[in-house]
């Protein structure tokens, strides 16, 4: 089960590539500021992952409006999601999970659906979390089926609540 409503965000500092180098990114780096979006993807380079990390792009005005925190994981290197993210204009904060340590934190580990598919294991289920400005989770969407997209309308209204 994933990490619950009520509960914290875990206090975790993750890996992104840019164009200064490698640079480390607080998961909780809008606590007191605003709500944070979390976003876990399987894999960059796939068609699903690529279509829902464009769609947050085109509406991410929409995101700040509302005061948020945009942040993207999954379990590719910094340097492969920094190529992807390039290739396809994605423009919000996209970090590397390459340890593991967010999947297992935020309880999002796909062992099973990827794996049926692909053989590959250890990878992030499609999942998003949006937490307060206090920093506590406040809404929860994990996907069984990772080609689901979440549903954006109840993110949104999750960070105006």
């Amino acid at each position: 089960m994933p990490l619950k409503p009520g509960l914290p965000l875990p206090d975790l500092t993750l890996k992104s590539k840019t164009d200064a180098g490698l640079v480390d990114v607080k998961l909780r780096r809008n606590v007191g500021k605003g709500p944070t979006v979390i976003l876990f993807f399987p894999l960059a380079f796939t068609g699903t992952c690529t279509d829902e990390m464009c769609k947050v792009t085109n509406d991410f005005e929409s995101y700040k409006s509302l005061g948020a925190d945009v942040i993207a994981i999954s379990v590719d290197s910094p340097f492969a999601q920094e190529a992807w993210a390039k290739m396809n204009q994605i423009g919000i904060t996209v970090v590397s999970d390459f340890n593991r340590v967010a999947i297992k934190a935020f309880k999002v580990i796909d062992n099973k659906v990827i794996a049926e598919k692909t053989g590959l294991q250890k990878v992030a289920k499609r999942a998003v979390f949006v937490a307060d400005k206090a920093g506590n989770v406040v809404h929860v969407e994990a996907k069984r089926d990772p080609s689901q997209l979440p549903n954006f309308a109840k993110v949104k209204r999750a960070i105006g609540a």
